[in-house]
């Protein structure tokens, strides 16, 4: 997960609307079905879905009243804290 990807992503769903992220997950769940993709395309396109789902999970928090940045580092710190154990 990428920090800025997750910051950015996060201001488009203030700016917009987080359907509009949902939506790009299903297209993106999807194409990891077509069975010519390659290891590397099926990794970025994972990376994408999980950032967006960070970003989500973050708006939710900016939502029940974190301030943003707390919101955000407290994401990137249940991430690491889960890929420590």
């Amino acid at each position: 997960m990428k920090l800025p990807v997750i910051k950015h992503l996060t201001s488009f769903i203030e700016e917009n609307d987080q359907d509009y992220v949902l939506e790009t997950i299903e297209t993106l769940e999807a194409l990891t079905e077509v069975p010519s993709l390659k290891d590397e395309e099926l990794d970025v396109i994972g990376e994408l879905i999980s950032n967006m789902y960070g970003a989500i999970e973050v708006s939710k928090m900016i939502k029940e009243g974190t301030p943003k940045k707390e919101a955000l580092n407290n994401f990137m710190q249940r991430v690491l804290g889960s890929i420590d154990k």
